[in-house]
């Protein structure tokens, strides 16, 4: 437990390259220390929103322009 207060920069490396560590106390293990395992990162959403107000601005499409760039894009799936 000494040598684990006095050299914790030393214990800490070894665990973060993936070892374990035993702690004994007077010859017997008396803990184990082991890497933590790795928990699943946090899902980042984009920000819808904000990429299409950085695209478009406040812009506003009326009804027929929304259906002449959708007539448009089907177009270029044909062919």
């Amino acid at each position: 437990m000494a040598d684990l207060r006095n050299n914790f920069r030393r214990v800490s490396a070894l665990i973060d390259n993936g070892e374990s560590v035993n702690i004994t106390k007077r010859g017997r293990v008396v803990a184990r220390l082991v890497p933590a395992v790795d928990t699943p990162k946090k899902l980042v959403k984009p920000d819808i929103m904000a990429r299409l107000k950085e695209v478009w601005g406040d812009r506003c499409f009326t009804a027929a322009e929304v259906k002449a760039m959708r007539d448009f894009e089907l177009e270029g799936e044909d062919g």
